[in-house]
């Protein structure tokens, strides 16, 4: 199997093949990224879409320093900061938030359910951080970058970064500890 930088020779020497192998190859990691990030499934969609093409259109100026995925993921956080600021997530913020993320098939219903009772419970607390908190503790926790490459991805000092995680994470324990006791209350 190529590697990306072989992938990004070929697509310069015109492959189109090499194009289509590297966006499947990364595709899964972007719209990962950004369904964390927005927690709304169709826009994770149009976002990892605009990445992509992004992508393409940017990788005349690529240089080979450090990981393709973490250039990669500093376009999707880019593309994710550029729509936070937009119109259109101005104009969301008046409309209901839907989940509809779609189900992964199990064997077990009570397994669906309390799988997806986790999750929203998850991206609902990650959903109260800031912008700056979420994104560092997506890209630590759910695609496993360490301090000086987040640092690196968002453009920021690694100290912030790693005030950013301690204080997200404190913030994190409270709202999901304040969730389990308001359930059990209800309960």
């Amino acid at each position: 199997m190529p590697s990306d930088e072989e992938l990004i020779k070929e697509i310069h020497q015109g492959s189109q093949a090499a194009m289509e192998v590297l966006v499947r190859r990364h595709y899964k990691m972007i719209f990962a990224y950004l369904y964390r990030r927005t927690a709304d499934y169709h826009i994770s969609l149009d976002l990892t879409q605009e990445t992509l093409i992004r992508m393409m259109k940017s990788l005349s100026i690529y240089k080979e320093q450090g990981k393709f995925a973490h250039w990669l993921l500093t376009l999707a956080v880019n593309i994710c900061r550029d729509y936070y600021r937009s119109r259109q997530y101005k104009e969301s913020l008046t409309t209901p938030l839907q989940n509809s993320m779609p189900f992964e098939p199990y064997s077990n219903v009570e397994d669906l359910l309390n799988q997806q009772e986790v999750r929203i419970h998850i991206q609902s607390a990650l959903q109260e951080l800031s912008d700056s908190q979420r994104e560092a503790i997506v890209l630590k926790y759910y695609h496993e970058m360490k301090v000086s490459e987040i640092a690196q991805t968002t453009s920021s000092q690694e100290s912030a970064v790693k005030s950013r995680l301690f204080q997200g994470i404190a913030k994190l324990k409270r709202i999901l500890g304040r969730m389990v006791a308001d359930e059990e209350n209800q309960g």
